[in-house]
């Protein structure tokens, strides 16, 4: 990339048409995973041909675009976004944006099977939190609720990644039929190892071989259960994403709720979210997106980049229409969890 474009460009922060500063671009830099958890995938998915999918050099040139507009917060997510071939040659020159100032924290969103491998690389490259997905502590339920996974190599994976001085948060989908009686032993867990926990509502995303309304567990019903048993309080802690933060007095750690079905997180939203193909969705809950692959292939110079991007900030929603319901059998939107990263 021709080092003198940007000055050519549009610096312009992000503001969306209801006056929500965009700071926070999650990206997930491959739709692929070693994992099929069943609310996120079908068993047997059909991922994106490689052919499809923007090289490593134009997933930066597209965080950097970001960053210069505004964004003071990258999280990498996929499917399993360690799984991308040479993954850390984009984390290694996404971190050196934290040392120049221009980015106040780069992070990801993990299963945790690769972290044996990368928790030393990842912390060199300047990530100091991430988010990794356990949704049971049973081995059996483990293998059932992620079809592909071992929670064995995650446990390994999350002692390499304390090891190696990362902050960890626990995020968990709350599954009717799969944890609903584990959130006291998930807790207790968190606080022994001195990591947060979030519990996270299932959300409509793509078909995947499984009725929703059965999984469905709503978190205010989970809460008020909970409250029965642990000192819950509301804390203002954010981390720039949707949940919202109580303290547990038993543990002094931190447990969070994210909420899109029983209590709409829209209102603050500060997200959009860009595919490894260059899609952009100002959304989670909205099929509306912008195609940015295009402008960045079609120039060097950022200016047609730039307003796409403009352009699609300007068509920002005020919220999904996220429902759960048996007389609307489909999904609310047709694309995966994958394709986005959550």
């Amino acid at each position: 990339m021709d080092g003198n474009t940007t000055s050519k460009t549009n610096d312009t922060p992000m503001i969306d048409p209801f006056g929500r500063h965009v700071s926070y671009l999650r990206v997930s830099v491959t739709d692929r995973c070693d994992f099929r958890c069943v609310y996120c995938m079908a068993e047997d998915m059909t991922f994106l041909p490689k052919k499809d999918v923007l090289s490593l050099e134009e997933l930066e040139r597209l965080c950097t675009a970001f960053v210069r507009k505004g964004v003071r917060k990258l999280r990498l997510t996929g499917g399993e976004p360690l799984v991308r071939r040479d993954i850390m040659t984009l984390i290694n020159n996404l971190g050196k944006l934290i040392d120049k100032g221009d980015l106040d924290e780069l992070t990801l969103t993990t299963n945790g099977s690769q972290l044996t491998r990368y928790a030393d690389d990842l912390v060199a490259a300047g990530v100091r939190r991430i988010n990794v997905s356990v949704d049971t502590l049973d081995p059996e339920k483990f293998q059932q609720a992620t079809r592909w996974g071992s929670l064995e190599k995650v446990m390994a994976g999350l002692a390499a990644a304390k090891k190696a001085g990362l902050e960890i948060k626990i995020n968990a989908v709350a599954l009717k039929h799969l944890n609903a009686n584990e959130f006291d032993d998930m807790i207790r867990w968190c606080g022994e190892n001195g990591f947060d926990l979030t519990l996270i509502e299932t959300m409509p995303l793509g078909e995947i071989g499984e009725d929703r309304v059965d999984q469905y567990l709503p978190l205010s019903q989970v809460r008020q259960d909970l409250e029965k048993r642990w000192t819950l309080t509301d804390i203002p802690y954010k981390t720039g994403g949707p949940a919202r933060y109580t303290e547990i007095g038993e543990t002094g750690k931190r447990l969070g709720f994210i909420t899109p079905l029983t209590h709409n997180f829209c209102e603050s939203c500060n997200r959009v979210r860009l595919t490894c193909t260059g899609t952009l969705y100002m959304c989670l809950g909205q099929e509306d997106a912008a195609d940015l692959r295009k402008p960045l292939r079609a120039s060097d110079d950022d200016a047609l980049l730039d307003a796409a991007i403009d352009e699609a900030i300007g068509r920002k929603p005020k919220g999904h229409d996220f429902v759960i319901d048996r007389r609307e059998a489909a999904p609310a939107v047709g694309r995966h969890m994958s394709m986005t990263g959550g």
